[in-house]
């Protein structure tokens, strides 16, 4: 005769061995909730460094405007004068722009392309110096300071 035993022990037990569908969405559930908080905490991260962008090509202007200066005694008037800059950010977050005041002082605007207009508040950076005394704008947060 042939013993069923194990067999029919074997489908007894079978309800434990998984997930009922509840308790798989539940866990479904908590997961978006987690994720739906997490995002944007995220987002904002992403525009904080991508801001870093812009500090890094108006710093690289407000240098390469310093080394112009020292050989030329004023500031130039054109990004393409400049060594090592341009009218894009290193990674392209931003647009670079150059407008001379007088030869004595300048103005670079570092404005937000594609996704990093999002950033509120921080979408133009810019970096005002006259006679070698720089003053950042619109404020000191937009400059990670």
């Amino acid at each position: 005769m042939c013993n069923l035993h194990p067999f029919r022990q074997l489908l007894a037990h079978r309800g434990a061995w998984g997930f009922t569908l509840l308790e798989c969405l539940m866990v479904l559930a908590v997961v978006a909730i987690l994720a739906a908080l997490a995002l944007p905490g995220l987002r904002g991260q992403e525009l904080r460094a991508g801001r870093l962008d812009a500090v890094a090509a108006l710093t690289r202007v407000q240098i390469e405007q310093e080394k112009y200066r020292s050989a030329h005694g004023l500031y130039a008037g054109e990004l393409q004068a400049l060594v090592g800059t341009s009218a894009m950010s290193p990674q392209g977050h931003y647009s670079v722009s150059l407008a001379v005041q007088g030869g004595e002082a300048y103005l670079a605007t570092a404005s937000a392309r594609g996704a990093q207009k999002q950033d509120p508040g921080c979408a133009t950076l810019t970096l005002q110096v006259k006679l070698g005394f720089a003053q950042t704008g619109p404020d000191a947060t937009c400059w990670l300071r």
